[in-house]
C-alpha cells in the first residue's frame, strides 16, 4: 500500500526485454536506503518487488500483465520516474490510498499554465469516468492528485509547484501515456452497489449514479 507522496525521482539505467516483460535497473538512493529484497516500490504507480540492489540503485522486474496494462511498456534507459516505498503502519498518511495496481492508461490531451499552478487535462476511457469526481483523489503515475474538473472524455488536475518540482509529471507533453489508479473507495462502493442489485454481470461499467447513492445515504 502507498500514499501517491512521490520520495524521488529515479532514473532507468538497464532494461532487459523479453517480448512482454522486463527487468529494470532503476537509480534511486532514497527508496534503497533500508531496502531488503522483496520490498515493494510503486514506479510510476505500479507496485513492484525488488529482487535486486545495491548503492543507490534497485532491480525489478515486470511480468506481461503489467507491461501490458501500463505505461512501462514505454520505457527507455534514461528515462525518469517516480518512486515511493510502501507505507509503514506509523507513517503520516499524506495522500490517498494507493495500491499500485494500474487501472488504466491515461493520455495528456492539453497542459496549461496559470501563476504557479501546471494544469494537466487527461483522457480517460469512458468506463472509468464514474470513479472520478471533481475534488477526489485519483493516482496520475503514483502521484497523488486532487480532481479539479471532470468532462465527459476525462479530467483536469492542478500541480502545485511542489508537486511540479518532486514528480516527473511537469515534464509531461500532450500525447503521453500515464498511469492512472482510481480511488479505491470508489472502486470498492460500485463493486458493493452493483452485487446489490445483482447488476455484475451484465453491467457494462459502472452502475454508480446520483440516485444510487442517495438512497443508500451517501448523499443528502
Amino acid at each position: 500500500m502507498f500514499t501517491g507522496i512521490v520520495e524521488e525521482k529515479g532514473k532507468i539505467t538497464t532494461i532487459k526485454r523479453n517480448r512482454e516483460s522486463l527487468t529494470l535497473t532503476i537509480e534511486g538512493s532514497v527508496v534503497v536506503s533500508d531496502a531488503s529484497i522483496g520490498d515493494s516500490i510503486s514506479v510510476n504507480g505500479v507496485c513492484l518487488t525488488v529482487t535486486a540492489f545495491g548503492q543507490g540503485w534497485f532491480s525489478v522486474d515486470v511480468i506481461p500483465e503489467t507491461y501490458r496494462t501500463s505505461s512501462l511498456a514505454e520505457v527507455t534507459a534514461g528515462t525518469l520516474v517516480n518512486l515511493e516505498r510502501a507505507m509503514r503502519a506509523a507513517d503520516r498518511f499524506g495522500g490517498h490510498f494507493v495500491s499500485g495496481h494500474v487501472d488504466t492508461l491515461g493520455k495528456i490531451a492539453r497542459t496549461w499554465q496559470d501563476a504557479n499552478a501546471l494544469y494537466i487535462y487527461i483522457e480517460i476511457p469512458k468506463e472509468g469516468l464514474p470513479y472520478v469526481t471533481e475534488k477526489g483523489s485519483i493516482s496520475v503515475d503514483g502521484t497523488s492528485l486532487t480532481v479539479f474538473g471532470v468532462s465527459e472524455d476525462g479530467f483536469t488536475i492542478s500541480l502545485i509547484p511542489e508537486t511540479q518540482r518532486a514528480t516527473i509529471l511537469s515534464a509531461k507533453k500532450e500525447g503521453d501515456s500515464v498511469n492512472i489508479e482510481y480511488d479505491m473507495l470508489a472502486k470498492y462502493m460500485d463493486r458493493l452497489l452493483s452485487a446489490k442489485y445483482n447488476q455484475q454481470d451484465s453491467r457494462p461499467g459502472s452502475k454508480i449514479t446520483t440516485d444510487t447513492l442517495r438512497q443508500n445515504g451517501f448523499l443528502d
